[in-house]
């Protein structure tokens, strides 16, 4: 049985103006008509139905998940009390999961990629979920064949290749995680072709997980313990907000998948975004004839490479700019150079230290 599990607790700061809290990236439709959350959830349908899926997500956006995502039931959507990194939400997931199904598959995936064609990716998720069930212990990831030489994303350094069937794609044994490199190692991993990008996307069986968390952090599987004992009670409540806010947060990477010995890489055979800033937008959108990227009413002048974003009914015009990023919202509108963007970061830490909560 496999049970998707979405990770959606992500801000999103890199797309403000149009990201705030209440409202992240991934429940903005940013690339088509629908929103990100929403086009991970459609990319599942057939691989599982809505009953075994799980989102978790930080408290504060649940009602909104659950508003964009009426085929789920509310059990499915859990509530995360505070952030607390990756391991805790997976951990947690793995658990509750165990607990409904002691052999239940997980396909972990965050909720803001970019993935197609859909039956192509439903195809990579079953292969994956071939290998851990012919190894139960395996755990499975998705690698990236970069093609440039990243520095903002960790790297998987291949191994030996894996046996696999007539059409699957190519697997292999993980040799090495390797973290986000300089720009001269990046050049590197490019030109050795063994290594791919880190796409964040896991299948594995939940008790392995939940065997490695006890093993490797003893203290965090407590808690978690605590609150899935708790779960389906009238104690749950109150005892996810104490256990989960005592976790030490850290990353499932940090806290499992460098101690793992058992795990493989299944070369990704569907196109993949991150869509981790504006500039993702400009890659998987159409652009002009002056290389613009336009979601709004828009005239420019002597405009090139430009993303321009706004409401229909609000025209923005551009003259003599190059290489800009204009978002226009209703109460706050951003002009930047493209190419700065982790200084939007900036900006929002900058707001939050001001008490300028309404633009948040």
């Amino acid at each position: 049985m496999l049970y998707p599990v979405i990770m959606a607790g992500g801000s999103g700061t890199r797309f403000w103006p149009e990201s705030r809290h209440l409202r992240p990236k991934q429940l903005l439709p940013l690339v088509g008509e629908r929103t990100m959350i929403q086009a991970t959830v459609d990319r599942l349908i057939g691989l599982a139905p809505a009953d075994q899926m799980l989102i978790l997500t930080n408290a504060q956006q649940a009602d909104a998940i659950a508003a964009q995502l009426p085929s789920l039931p509310a059990s499915s959507i859990i509530r995360e009390p505070c952030k607390r990194d990756t391991a805790p939400c997976i951990g947690l997931a793995a658990l509750l999961l165990a607990t409904r199904d002691p052999d239940a598959t997980m396909a972990v995936m965050p909720s803001d990629h970019v993935i197609g064609p859909i039956e192509v990716y439903q195809a990579a998720v079953k292969q994956a979920a071939r290998l851990v069930d012919a190894q139960p212990g395996r755990i499975v990831t998705f690698g990236i064949k970069p093609t440039y030489p990243a520095e903002s994303f960790g790297y998987i350094e291949r191994g030996e290749a894996l046996p696999i069937a007539s059409g699957e794609a190519p697997a292999f044994r993980v040799k090495k995680f390797r973290e986000k490199p300089n720009a001269k190692l990046a050049e590197e991993f490019l030109a050795a072709g063994t290594f791919y990008w880190n796409s964040g996307i896991f299948v594995w069986k939940a008790r392995t997980i939940a065997d490695e968390l006890q093993r490797r952090q003893p203290e965090m599987f407590a808690h978690l313990k605590a609150i899935v004992d708790a779960f389906g009670t009238d104690k749950y409540e109150a005892t996810l907000e104490r256990e989960f806010a005592a976790i030490k947060g850290i990353s499932i990477d940090y806290a499992v998948m460098e101690h793992a010995t058992d795990i493989a890489v299944i070369e990704a055979p569907y196109s993949w975004d991150d869509v981790g800033s504006w500039q993702a937008i400009a890659r998987l959108l159409p652009s002009d004839a002056d290389g613009n990227t336009v979601a709004g009413k828009h005239l420019g002048i002597n405009t090139h490479g430009t993303i321009v974003r706004g409401p229909d009914d609000h025209l923005i015009v551009t003259l003599g700019l190059k290489d800009c990023l204009i978002v226009h919202t209703p109460d706050a509108t951003l002009v930047a150079n493209k190419h700065d963007e982790e200084a939007i970061r900036k900006i929002v830490k900058i707001m939050e230290e001001r008490g300028w909560k309404e633009y948040l």
